[in-house]
């Protein structure tokens, strides 16, 4: 039996997966330490209660798929529209370095989980469920490529598989980060900060006075980037503002996909939503000086994502994996190997080997198989013990947030396009 829900319910059972998942990040430690999303938490938990449900009475549930598609389109149009290229001048050559080293490791790691999908008798295109899409991408690129894989290239279960591989790439990438700084701080011989019953009332062992530390201290919170419990002071005016561009960015993705369905450039929809944001941000901001409240536009993207995942995660059907188990968590395994090495002997050579770099790396670590907020606490774990890394806080989160998803999504579509990988 089917129970099949219209867009009321669904936003009913998508709040209620939210709060649930709310509940159980407050609760449970091992949640909060590695950044598990609250729709994520909330949503396996569903998940696992609709497989007993369909296991028992062979019951299922289906929600309303245009609602969930619509803030899908909405969580990508608002990385497009977040995406300013005057933040590429900011960042300076380490952030372009930074950028060109992990599009090179997103190819590897499409390469890997391609090549290894093969070699174990998968499916081709499944090793980019289990390589960029999920890893570098995260959960919402997950779901979005899901839907797309099993529709155009009858990939059976890539939105579940998808999920399952982005939650373990959440977990792993903030297990692996710490110890690759510290083992290439190690290197360098550089002596972890005093603790604080090891200061004297005045100065620290560095000479430098403690009221400087506080105000680095502060300075180094500020670069973070995302402070979810920040207040956002937005107004009604600022709301309708934003949603008109997110309009626009919706209306241009669906008639761009219709026009190009068929042809050379036919692409996912989503992707389309996320060119027109980066469109719509740059030629306002830049030809009609027009000034974009980003924390509006982060408070709808975020909300977005929070409730496309809560509905994609009460629509899995985990019994499609029980055949995939085995070649995934190999090539899983691989993945987090080769993320480590990457790091360590790539990303923090061409980015200094330095301090600075070995911080990059344990973020790098963070957003190549989890998302920006695992690099981000990656990286405060290390500077907590060892200094303020300023240069790591400017362009990690640059590229993690906005800069890695464009090139991402064209990466990915340029692998689909390999004729003997469909």
């Amino acid at each position: 039996m089917e129970i099949t829900l219209n867009a009321y319910h669904t936003l009913i059972v998508a709040a209620i997966v939210m709060l649930v998942g709310h509940w159980l990040v407050f609760r449970i430690k091992f949640l909060s330490s590695f950044n598990i999303p609250e729709p994520v938490a909330g949503g396996l938990l569903a998940a696992l209660i609709i497989t007993v449900l369909n296991a028992t009475l062979d019951l299922k549930f289906k929600l309303n798929a245009d609602l969930q598609t619509t803030f899908m389109l909405m969580f990508f149009a608002s990385i497009g529209l977040s995406a300013d290229f005057t933040r590429l001048k900011e960042g300076g050559k380490p952030l372009i370095m930074l950028l060109v080293l992990v599009s090179i490791f997103i190819v590897v790691q499409n390469v890997i989980g391609v090549g290894l999908a093969a070699l174990l008798g998968l499916k081709p295109l499944i090793g980019l469920v289990v390589g960029s899409i999920t890893l570098t991408g995260g959960h919402g690129t997950a779901g979005a490529w899901g839907p797309v894989l099993e529709a155009k290239y009858g990939i059976t279960g890539a939105t579940t598989l998808g999920i399952a591989t982005a939650t373990f790439g959440l977990v792993f990438g903030g297990l692996i980060g710490g110890p690759v700084a510290r083992y290439l701080i190690r290197k360098q011989k550089r002596k972890p900060l005093p603790q604080a019953h090891e200061r004297s009332d005045v100065e620290t062992i560095s000479g430098t006075p403690r009221h400087e530390q506080a105000t680095e201290s502060e300075e180094e919170k500020r670069l973070t980037f995302e402070i979810f419990d920040q207040p956002r002071l937005i107004t009604a005016y600022v709301a309708i503002e934003t949603l008109a561009m997110f309009a626009a960015c919706l209306t241009s993705a669906d008639l761009l996909s219709r026009w190009t369905h068929g042809t050379a450039i036919e692409l996912p929809t989503f992707i389309w939503a996320l060119a027109s944001g980066v469109v719509i941000r740059n030629v306002l901001t830049h030809m009609f000086r027009f000034e974009m409240f980003d924390r509006a536009i982060d408070v709808f993207g975020n909300a977005s994502l929070s409730l496309f995942l809560a509905m994609a995660l009460v629509s899995l059907r985990l019994w499609e994996l029980a055949d995939l188990a085995g070649p995934v968590a190999i090539i899983l395994a691989v993945q987090v190997v080769v993320m480590m090495l990457y790091a360590t002997y790539v990303t923090y050579r061409f980015m200094g080997a330095d301090f600075d770099a070995a911080v990059v790396a344990a973020g790098h670590c963070g957003f190549g198989l989890g998302a920006t907020p695992t690099a981000i606490a990656n990286m405060q774990a290390v500077t907590d013990r060892f200094g303020p890394s300023y240069k790591a806080y400017l362009i990690v989160p640059l590229v993690g947030a906005f800069f890695v998803d464009l090139v991402n999504a064209t990466v990915l579509q340029l692998f689909t396009q390999i004729p003997f990988l469909q």
